[in-house]
């Protein structure tokens, strides 16, 4: 099953310097239908305005994966951790048994960024974070591992879940498969049209898939693909 989101119908959100889309019930946005899928919990499409971003507060046992999409954020966090995750590069938090933290966007630019949380398998967990580029000529024409709690992924960034999320850099009429087995999967592509499966899925429009043993992946334009594959 192909279940295509549009990206007019998410969840959205907007204050003077937050713009969010939510793919899934999150904080006002509330849809009984769309409560996860597997151990995704979070898929937000944030744009963050300059010189604004979201000041301390707490998680825990959670794992949240960002994947800036332009401009960049600097993460501080309790822990003493500070860095600048930039266009294409990832940060991952175990939120584990408790962090405060912040995210602020210091650039003289909107930043774009997915923020994807995966439920953990590891509670109390001592929390952690860690970033790291990813670059674009790796993920050329097929699927990267970024962040995974899966084995066989050492490369990745840790998360603590029988989970991944991969990218692809891909261009006009280039393709790729994924096999998922009894596994689900939800994607997104950033900037251009896409099929999977033959279903046509515009840019920032979710795709769910469910009950495929596997899926092909065309891209209609040079872009971005982010997929999360979890267990079913």
């Amino acid at each position: 099953m192909i279940d295509i989101r549009p990206f007019a119908r998410l969840g959205f959100f907007k204050n003077e310097w937050l713009e969010a889309h939510h793919h899934f019930s999150f904080a006002d946005y509330f849809d009984p239908a769309r409560m996860g899928h597997g151990a995704l919990r979070v898929w937000n499409d944030d744009r963050i305005r300059p010189d604004t971003g979201f000041p301390p507060h707490g998680h825990r046992d959670m794992e949240i994966v960002t994947f800036i999409r332009e401009g960049a954020i600097t993460h501080e966090d309790g822990l003493g951790n500070k860095g600048r995750t930039q266009a294409g590069d990832v940060q991952v938090m175990s939120a584990g048994k408790g962090i405060i933290h912040a995210e602020y966007n210091r650039e003289a630019e909107d930043t774009l960024l997915f923020q994807i949380w995966i439920e953990t398998a590891r509670r109390s967990a001592e929390p952690r974070w860690e970033t790291r580029e990813f670059p674009h000529a790796e993920r050329q024409g097929k699927l990267l591992a970024l962040a995974s709690g899966r084995k066989g992924d050492a490369d990745a960034l840790l998360i603590h879940q029988d989970a991944a999320v991969l990218g692809a850099s891909l261009t006009a009429g280039q393709s790729l498969a994924h096999g998922l087995g009894s596994r689900l999967a939800y994607l997104v592509s950033t900037r251009a049209p896409i099929t999977v499966n033959g279903a046509l899925a515009q840019p920032r429009d979710g795709v769910a898939v469910s009950g495929e043993e596997a899926i092909a992946i065309e891209a209609m334009g040079s872009t971005e693909i982010v997929l999360v594959d979890v267990a079913g």
